[in-house]
């Protein structure tokens, strides 16, 4: 490729940053979402208007999550008080080695996870190497930052970031608030607005020990919980056969489990809550000092 190629202009040709979003700021800025500009309206108008995602959970397995972190989401949109969607994903992969989900405006969310991939895709290009996992969590983090003046008119973006750190050995989880703020979680965590049920749920259903099979299964049981008590998030459809999306990540990289092994685990939690509808109930320690 040459200069004088007519396909691409000279910006394109020069060496410069490694971040693709600083590139396109700088390019073309009119093509990122946190540029997009609101038609006139009443404060508010088109956050009320726009679909929102909801409820992402994600926690790791193995002893001090050395074996990885699983990521789920449900598969409901509202605007307002109307399902917009029943089957919209809320769970990308952000590249091999880690995975993204969406709570918040579904579209603006949906425009930065494909940024997020591009941003981590052309560091990759031009460094040669991958980034770091507190470095894709950083970057993503700015992303969100960018979103601040749409998300101070109601259209915010909460993500949700997992990855497996290959230097650490273990899976970790980070979650965000709307100005971009980065928080490192233990364990699990969850966000969107049946997050505190899913939360909840995990605090009785989750073990260090548990196996990424065990994992699956807690995280798919704290999604129905949140389904239970949240009208936003929605639980295992069975009869249009619409269940959650669900990646495990380990170290030998990323997979996003099949619609027949996601639907066989959310059968087996259907079926128990029919004997059980408040889910499984957690053991209770006996014979510590407290007992």
């Amino acid at each position: 490729m040459t200069s004088s190629d007519p396909r691409l202009g000279p910006a394109f040709l020069r060496p410069g940053t490694s971040s693709f979003a600083e590139f396109i700021a700088e390019q073309s800025p009119e093509l990122l979402p946190s540029r997009r500009a609101l038609p006139p309206g009443p404060p508010g108008g088109a956050a009320e208007l726009a679909p929102h995602g909801t409820t992402i959970v994600a926690a790791t397995f193995g002893a001090n999550g050395s074996g990885g972190v699983v990521m789920a989401g449900d598969r409901r949109a509202t605007a307002g008080n109307v399902i917009a969607q029943r089957d919209i994903e809320k769970v990308f992969p952000a590249d091999e080695l880690s995975a993204v989900g969406i709570a918040g405006t579904a579209g603006i969310a949906i425009e930065m996870v494909r940024l997020f991939q591009t941003e981590l895709e052309h560091y990759e290009k031009i460094e040669g190497t991958t980034l770091s996992v507190d470095g894709k969590a950083n970057r993503l983090s700015a992303l969100i930052r960018g979103n601040l003046g749409l998300a101070m008119q109601g259209l915010a973006v909460i993500p949700l970031f997992a990855g497996y750190d290959e230097l650490a050995g273990q899976g970790r989880i980070f979650s965000y608030d709307a100005t971009g703020g980065r928080y490192e979680e233990r364990a699990f965590h969850s966000v969107g607005s049946g997050s505190v049920f899913a939360r909840g749920s995990l605090k009785k259903l989750y073990r260090e020990d548990l196996s990424a099979e065990e994992c699956v299964m807690a995280i798919v049981q704290a999604l129905y919980d949140a389904a239970d008590d949240d009208s936003a998030t929605g639980g295992p459809d069975l009869t249009r056969r619409i269940f959650p999306v669900v990646h495990v990540i380990t170290a030998a990289g990323q997979q996003r489990l099949s619609e027949d092994q996601v639907a066989a685990v959310a059968d087996r939690v259907v079926a128990g809550r029919m004997i059980r509808p408040d889910g499984p109930a957690a053991a209770l320690e006996t014979g510590g000092p407290n007992a």
